[in-house]
């Protein structure tokens, strides 16, 4: 049980710490072409500008379900690869179909894997969401 605890603390730390780095990269992103983009009142620009913050959080999000599947398949709980990819997917989105589960010695790691997903989608609504706030905002000056 302390194993599992500690292992998902290890991804979810990880899994954030990256979350957070991609934000900052986008931040900065922002600052330097946003005001290009806001300030334009093209809509092209505008869906450019969502677009791309959504793909490249969409990334991160991505990554972090590799890590997990990576943790899945190396610590031999899935084989094959894909199986441990499914499965993080299916529980990092806390969609959880059910037709792949942890055995019971690591089912705890169901429960963090999705407080994770929980965390880092709702992580990057609210920074879609400020963007958004931006867009408009500026849209309306």
């Amino acid at each position: 049980m302390f194993i599992q605890i500690f292992l998902g603390s290890i991804l979810i730390t990880a899994t954030i710490v990256i979350e957070v780095i991609f934000i900052q990269i986008a931040i900065k992103g922002l600052r330097r072409w946003g005001p290009h983009y806001l300030n334009s009142h093209r809509l092209s620009h505008q869906i450019i500008l969502l677009s791309a913050s959504t793909l490249w959080l969409l990334t991160a999000l991505s990554l972090s379900i590799w890590i997990w599947a990576f943790a899945f398949w190396s610590m031999g709980i899935f084989e094959p690869l894909e199986r441990a990819l499914y499965f993080s997917m299916v529980a990092f989105t806390t969609l959880g179909f059910g037709d792949v589960t942890l055995p019971q010695d690591w089912r705890l790691l169901s429960g963090i894997i999705a407080a994770n997903g929980l965390v880092l989608f709702g992580l990057n609504t609210a920074f879609l969401i400020e963007i958004l706030h931006r867009i408009l905002s500026a849209s309306e000056r």
